[in-house]
């Protein structure tokens, strides 16, 4: 007899443990999909794995396909080769080639063997593309009929078919000839033609469409031009291969900001999470902090070579990393619009003077008013109006700096062909440091008479 735990997950891990599939389903249909996740992440590896096996195929993956990509990728690299594959084949095409593209090669290779011939064929060829392109984000769950197909034909392929349809694009069916798209039908028009009446007479002729190697941002567009709920994807011969919908786009985009803002706060090997083994992750993070320690020690460095004038003015001491900070967050303020921009595809990276030149006008009024403030602080807590000078004039400066590297330093990565999310914090935090120091320190060398005579 299960007692029932206080929690979903302890709940889910009794029931796991007791091997009770029918318990286990039944608390899975109770649990929404947050709760449902979060059980599902709490379990202990072993779990997982014996969850997936009492589990039908049909309901693995429809377990697979609500966690995390991450959390899918490790737990279909536990099961074996003929266990994963059924599930897989379970999956929409899109989201099983994103899959297996994650896994190991080997790992990928024994599951292909044991899939489907057709199925493997198009898994491995989906899982070619990248995932920020039109081959990555299609699907290949589409109605397909060939040019000489009467509408008979087509209402009879439908009623044959309408479990394995059920979940398609069924709005529209593509037209081929020889594999080459010919037009789109509207399956509502079927239900008013004459059954012996040929698909090729009451198609949409040359049809909008997208090549397999569209970006992401060219996509985007794409669908910002057009009300269309998905566009088929060919190939440069002119070949259907799958169609991409709005939602898919939608996600991606999605995807890409997230990890575009993992990256800047130095999660660079992909998604983590607290469940992943824990030297990966460590692993992970030590690869960004120990490339920041040797950048910040470069900007310390600055600190060493004015070590008099800042043991002769203890006060400098309190103003420098406010300075840095401030100017980082303007700098950071700058990166964000730049990154908006170009996702955007607003901005190009060709325009860095344009850029500058707007940053500049924003750093000068910013760089005033905050160089204004941090001067009266100073003023006011010393007694000492050169002092507040001084940090003022540095606050000022190193925010038309900060400013003008974090608007400008995205689009030369860009263009460089870097990743901006991932260098352009780095870059940014070591050159403002460098410079608030340098402003501070030397400025105050050169005011030291009036400095230390107060």
């Amino acid at each position: 007899m299960i007692v029932e735990s206080g929690q979903p997950w302890e709940a889910l891990e009794q029931r796991v443990c007791a091997g009770d599939r029918s318990e286990v389903r039944a608390l899975l249909e109770r649990l929404p999909p947050s709760e449902l996740v979060l059980a599902v992440s709490r379990l202990t590896d072993e779990s997982r794995v014996r969850l997936m096996e009492i589990l039908s195929p049909e309901e693995a993956a429809g377990l697979v396909d609500k966690i995390p990509d991450v959390q899918a990728v490790d737990l279909i690299e536990r099961l074996g080769p003929e266990r994963a594959a059924a599930i897989l084949e379970r999956l929409a095409s899109d989201e099983r080639a994103d899959l297996l593209g994650d896994l190991d090669p080997e790992r990928a290779d024994a599951i292909f063997a044991r899939m489907g011939s057709e199925r493997a064929l198009a898994a491995r060829a989906l899982s070619r593309y990248p995932d920020d392109v039109a081959g990555g984000l299609m699907i290949q769950e589409h109605l397909t009929y060939p040019h000489s197909a009467t509408v008979g034909e087509v209402l009879e392929d439908l009623r044959g078919h309408a479990d394995r349809y059920r979940d398609y694009l069924v709005q529209y069916a593509y037209v081929t000839r020889e594999g080459r798209l010919r037009g789109v039908l509207r399956l509502r028009d079927l239900f008013f033609e004459r059954r012996d009446r040929g698909i090729a007479e009451i198609l949409r002729p040359d049809p909008l469409t997208v090549l397999d190697t569209a970006s992401l941002d060219e996509l985007r567009e794409f669908f910002e031009r057009h009300p269309f709920y998905g566009v088929p994807v060919v190939s440069r011969r002119g070949r259907l291969v799958g169609v991409v919908t709005r939602a898919a786009v939608e996600a991606a985009r999605a995807d890409r900001s997230e990890s575009d803002y993992l990256k800047t706060q130095g999660i660079v090997g992909g998604e983590e999470l607290r469940t992943m083994p824990l030297l990966l992750r460590s692993r992970r993070r030590l690869a960004w902090l120990s490339i920041n320690i040797g950048l910040n020690m470069l900007a310390a460095s600055v600190i060493a070579v004015y070590q008099e004038t800042l043991a002769a003015v203890i006060a400098l001491a309190v103003f420098l990393p406010i300075i840095s900070d401030m100017s980082g967050c303007s700098g950071n303020q700058a990166v964000a619009v730049s990154m908006r921009e170009l996702t955007l595809g607003v901005l190009r990276p060709g325009e860095v003077l344009r850029v500058w030149l707007k940053e500049v006008s924003v750093g000068a009024i910013n760089g005033l008013v905050l160089g204004l403030l941090i001067a009266a602080a100073a003023w006011l807590w010393k007694g000492n109006p050169v002092l507040g000078g001084v940090v003022g004039v540095a606050m000022a400066v190193n925010t038309v700096v900060a400013v003008s590297i974090g608007g400008t330093v995205p689009l030369v990565l860009r263009r460089l062909r870097l990743d901006p999310a991932l260098a352009s914090g780095p870059i940014l935090t070591t050159v403002t440091d460098m410079c608030g120091f340098f402003l501070v320190l030397s400025i105050a060398s050169a005011a030291m008479p009036w400095l230390a005579a107060r």
